[in-house]
């Protein structure tokens, strides 16, 4: 009967420690694994995106060669194709290419032209013909391809008789933006990978462009960039990281279109390709597996990520060793406890074995309690490390924001300038040759001379207020220092580093803010709230919406309290989700970029460093509003960490 007893509880501990330990390493994978696996696929992505970004400014740069001058001839796109340098330090496309819009009474001329031109080829080009040969209103002739070795296949090629090249062509004659293909073939790739073309239009200069008939007149032709999708992903994903992440990319259609057929080859990209037969795959780990829309080009590309097994995913072993030890020791002690208490009444020896014994438990007790603290110390670092993660992802993105907006003025200035040296070596050519000019020729020259000028000053100028702007935040954040400053100059600061994301989500932001509101506070941590609030609309308020309206409102209550509002006409948010928002790791996009501690940690900062309070309102459907009532001074200096 005592021995049963003792059995019984022994029994019942060890079921008790199986199941902590079966929560543990469920912990283990909501946090630690997935946050890592999170961290790594939108790395990805991030990289991704920043790459195809590189490659769509140098088509800017390329139109923007043309708008100074629509007929730039074999030999001046040869050169500035050669002064870009793209070849060497991004090498992951295929060609530089310029399409001319040709009707078909003129085509004998064209070919007639192309075949005698020995700008850049002394010999010309005898054997240029227009293929495949067909009869239709409009052509559209592949006429400049750099570098020319490796794809001559492609120089001649009508792109007007392949009807994926027509369709994506149409659109970006239409729009006026950068349209790119789906999946397509190259005609100069003999392995048959998958691959896609990106073009941008060039209408003439200084014809009106406001509708559609205006710009389909003023068409001129289109710069184009080649890629193969295998060479481009090798330049942007880390090999060592595919040994644990499997990356599939899927064209998912044009944006304001169809999703391509069922039956469709959709397929741009797939990691396990690159894995040679006789390689033995790691298995997937269950529950990691995120899926991610990319824009490329005015269509979406759909990224799936899952994660394999392996040391990268892996789990940590030692907490819950530890637990089932701990577990295991004090069932045993449990256990000794009631056979030795059943047995002390029976004899008086037996009470002493007893204390004896009960000591020794007590010791063993403490250090299993002393093992479970060290245990739950261990948890609550892995909650730190996961909101410093969080942190450091906003900064990322903050930064990424930032050097995308600076790539388009500082790229424009520098492409204008190495077209403005053309132009001038031109001009004292002209001159030599010539021995004079006349009038309306210096005119014309002085006139595109003023006009780059102006480019360069308007970019620089603009790259200028960026870098002033994200300096002043990241200083304010980086020293948490307390400071007077203007609430308009920190929000005008924080908006200009979200810029870029705020116009690819379409949102339109307006603000009141009087210049009068003068803080005595610390301007880093407002500059994180605001971040954080701003782009909880992005990601959650404006999901599934084309465009979107976030407004800022400031007003002073009394002598020293300031009301701070965001408003936004989002999704809004249910009762259930509301009641939940400041809770740490709850969210709403489990697996697609959200974390659960944006909120948390803008209510930590708003109540304990800004001494000042916050309420959330939102109704579904029809928008959230935020609003801060914060102090103008603090009346107790605070510790602050960096943010």
């Amino acid at each position: 009967m005592v021995r049963g007893r003792g059995y019984l509880a022994f029994f019942v501990g060890i079921c008790l420690t199986a199941w902590t330990c079966y929560f543990v390493m469920e912990e283990q994978q909501k946090l630690q694994v997935r946050a890592s696996f999170q961290h790594d696929a939108e790395k990805v992505a991030r990289d991704m995106q920043s790459r195809l970004q590189i490659y769509f400014d140098t088509l800017h740069a390329m139109r923007g060669l043309y708008a100074i001058n629509d007929r730039i001839d074999r030999e001046h796109f040869h050169r500035f194709v050669t002064e870009l340098k793209i070849d060497r330090r991004y090498p992951g496309f295929q060609a530089l290419q310029f399409v001319r819009v040709v009707p078909e009474g003129e085509l004998p001329r064209f070919v007639a032209h192309v075949k005698s031109d020995t700008s850049v080829e002394p010999q010309g080009y005898p054997n240029f013909h227009v293929h495949p040969a067909s009869v239709r209103p409009l052509h559209f002739i592949i006429e400049y391809t750099e570098p020319l070795k490796g794809n001559e296949n492609a120089f001649g090629l009508d792109l007007s008789a392949l009807p994926p090249h027509l369709k994506a062509l149409e659109l970006g004659r239409d729009s006026g933006e950068i349209v790119a293909t789906e999946r397509i073939t190259l005609v100069q790739d003999v392995t048959g990978e998958p691959g896609f073309v990106a073009r941008a239009p060039v209408y003439r200069n200084d014809a009106a462009l406001e509708t559609t008939a205006q710009r389909r007149e003023s068409l001129v032709g289109f710069v184009a960039i080649v890629f193969r999708v295998n060479a481009l992903m090798r330049e942007v994903i880390d090999p060592a990281l595919l040994e644990h992440l499997h990356i599939r990319i899927e064209d998912g259609g044009f944006q304001n279109g169809k999703a391509p057929a069922p039956e469709a080859d959709t397929l741009l990209y797939d990691s396990d390709g690159r894995v040679e037969s006789h390689q033995e795959r790691a298995e997937n780990v269950p529950g990691l597996k995120v899926d991610t829309v990319l824009p490329v080009g005015q269509r979406n590309w759909i990224i799936k990520f899952e994660g394999r097994s392996g040391s990268r995913y892996g789990r940590s072993q030692l907490p819950v060793v530890l637990i089932a030890i701990a577990g295991v020791v004090i069932s045993g002690l449990i256990a000794l406890l009631l056979v030795a208490n059943r047995r002390e009444s029976d004899a008086r020896h037996g009470m002493e074995f007893s204390l004896k014994e009960l000591e020794r438990q007590k010791s063993n007790v403490e250090e299993a309690r002393n093992d479970l603290a060290r245990v739950v110390a261990t948890l609550k670092q892995a909650q730190s490390n996961l909101q410093t993660s969080e942190k450091m992802a906003s900064l990322g993105a903050l930064v990424a924001g930032v050097a995308h907006e600076l790539n388009t003025p500082i790229g424009n200035s520098l492409l204008t300038a190495s077209a403005l040296g053309d132009m001038v070596r031109d001009f004292d050519r002209r001159l030599k040759e010539d021995g004079g000019l006349k009038r309306s020729a210096l005119e014309s020259h002085l006139n595109d001379a003023r006009k780059a000028c102006d480019i360069m000053t308007n970019s620089l100028t603009r790259a200028a207020d960026l870098i002033t702007s994200f300096k002043q935040v990241a200083v304010d954040q980086a020293s948490g220092q307390r400071r007077r400053f203007r609430l308009d100059e920190v929000l005008h600061d924080t908006l200009a580093t979200y810029a870029a994301q705020l116009r690819r989500a379409g949102c339109t932001v307006t603000a009141d803010v009087p210049a009068d509101l003068v803080f005595d506070s610390y301007p880093g941590s407002l500059s994180q709230v605001l971040s954080n609030l701003i782009g909880n609309a992005l990601l959650h308020g404006f999901d599934g919406r084309e465009s979107g309206m976030l407004a800022i409102s400031a007003r002073r209550e009394g002598n020293d309290v300031v009301v701070l509002q965001l408003k936004d006409n989002g999704i809004g948010m249910t009762d259930v989700v509301l009641h939940k928002i400041f809770d740490p790791f709850f969210t709403t996009k489990m697996g697609q970029g959200g974390s659960g501690l944006g909120m948390n940690i803008v209510y930590n900062i708003v109540t304990g460093v800004l001494k000042g309070t916050i309420r959330v309102e939102s109704v579904p459907a029809e928008g959230t509003s935020v609003t801060l009532v914060l102090p103008l001074w603090l009346q107790e200096d605070v510790v602050v960490q960096a943010a």
